[in-house]
């Protein structure tokens, strides 16, 4: 996937998002082998990983969560990349600046490609974190004030729904401000084609269909310098799973939020239930789903348009309220404007029943199942309505005359 697109350029570096589960962690095992001297087609960039806890999120006590540092720790140095191990705790000091786009320094031109490899084929690979810093980088240090203010923050999602959407935007905001620091362009993260099928129906579900080419596509540029990348899209989750099993892929169990809920405690859990089980019965689910988000394609709006001011603080898409005429959401807003709008003219018909005097109902039963106040009821409104547009003239006139010439056939 990445030597077909060549989004990576010779000597780019690249920032691996490593969860510990099986798709990630194949991930990293494909790029070591990838930029090792015997590959048969060598990967050219500088890579790095990076590790979020989210431990203080899901409610694990700090020795659970130092365990699993140091399990990833040792699995992130026998690949000799240099690694960052951050808690999610350290969003809650990123600059403002992370929801700002940042354009990227220069254009791709014509050839760059072919001139990025004979810079690299000259001048080689280099790293620039050495043993001292990354110890330094490593630890997890977490402050409990920040875990509570963390959880504060979380819990005042009040569905598990909201609280996951929540999760994942900040998760992917301390990725983004992680690469850029550290000075990497491009941000490797391990969705495989189950996971992003699940996702383009969770994010129509969340109203966020508008989004789905950049939610689920193979790249995702929208923090301008930073472009997100998705190499393991083309494997489903059981093809993931035989390959860690046949090549002994390590991994790590960590707890998460969804971890032991039902599948109906939230739109994300129920939507990832119903395409697994229909998966066993239908095995071309996920690829019918997967194939229509290649197909998908963020609308070109103008530079006006995809200013900072239209864009969403969280998730820096594009707000889709600038429509045409004939849109979905234009329909719902004259809806809205037409149910708040009040009669002020009656018409012809209806004010000739402008009061409860001259209801039928008045005048047999002697009382009205109007609102009061000498409005008409419904039924005469109704019935105004369908004269108006059903009886002759003629023969209004005449029921206006003697009402019970019309119901003596239907009572007898």
């Amino acid at each position: 996937m990445l030597g077909k697109t060549r989004v990576i350029f010779p000597g780019e570096k690249v920032l691996l998002a490593v969860s510990g589960g099986p798709a990630s962690c194949s991930m990293l095992r494909q790029v070591q082998e990838g930029v090792s001297q015997n590959a048969h087609k060598k990967l050219r960039f500088l890579p790095g990983i990076v590790y979020i806890d989210e431990g203080g999120v899901a409610g694990l006590s700090k020795e659970m969560r130092q365990r699993t540092v140091f399990e990833l720790q040792e699995l992130f140095t026998s690949t000799g990349f240099p690694f960052y191990i951050l808690p999610l705790e350290r969003v809650l000091d990123l600059p403002t600046s992370i929801i700002v786009p940042v354009q990227p320094q220069s254009e791709q031109v014509t050839g760059a490609y072919k001139a990025a490899v004979d810079h690299f084929l000259l001048h080689g690979s280099r790293n620039d974190v050495t043993l001292e810093e990354q110890e330094k980088i490593s630890p997890c240090d977490v402050n409990e004030s920040q875990t509570c203010s963390l959880q504060q923050l979380i819990g005042s999602a009040k569905t598990l729904t909201a609280r996951e959407d929540l999760l994942n935007t900040l998760r992917h905001h301390l990725l983004v401000h992680t690469a850029r620091s550290k000075g990497y362009s491009k941000l490797m993260l391990g969705d495989s084609c189950t996971r992003l099928a699940v996702k383009l129906l969770t994010s129509i579900s969340l109203g966020r269909g508008a989004h789905l080419a950049q939610d689920t596509g193979f790249t995702d540029s929208r923090y301008g310098d930073i472009i997100s990348v998705r190499p393991m899209r083309d494997y489903s989750a059981k093809e993931i799973a035989f390959y860690s099993y046949m090549f002994n892929v390590p991994t790590v169990s960590v707890p998460n939020l969804h971890t032991k809920t039902q599948d109906k405690a939230s739109i994300q859990r129920l939507t990832e239930s119903f395409v697994t089980k229909l998966q066993a019965d239908f095995p071309s689910t996920v690829s019918t789903i997967y194939r229509t988000s290649e197909k998908l394609q963020t609308a070109v709006r103008s530079s006006s348009d995809a200013a900072d001011g239209n864009r969403c603080l969280l998730c820096l898409c594009c707000l889709d309220t600038v429509t045409d005429v004939d849109s979905a959401l234009q329909a719902t807003l004259i809806s809205e404007q037409l149910s708040l709008t009040k009669i002020q003219d009656p018409g012809p018909l209806e004010s000739e029943l402008s009061t409860a005097e001259e209801c039928y109902s008045f005048k047999v039963a002697g009382n009205c199942g109007g609102t009061g106040g000498g409005v008409v009821c419904c039924s005469s409104a109704n019935l105004s309505r369908e004269a108006q547009t059903s009886i002759s003239p003629a023969t209004w006139a005449s029921f206006r005359g003697n009402p019970k010439m019309f119901l003596g056939s239907q009572e007898t």
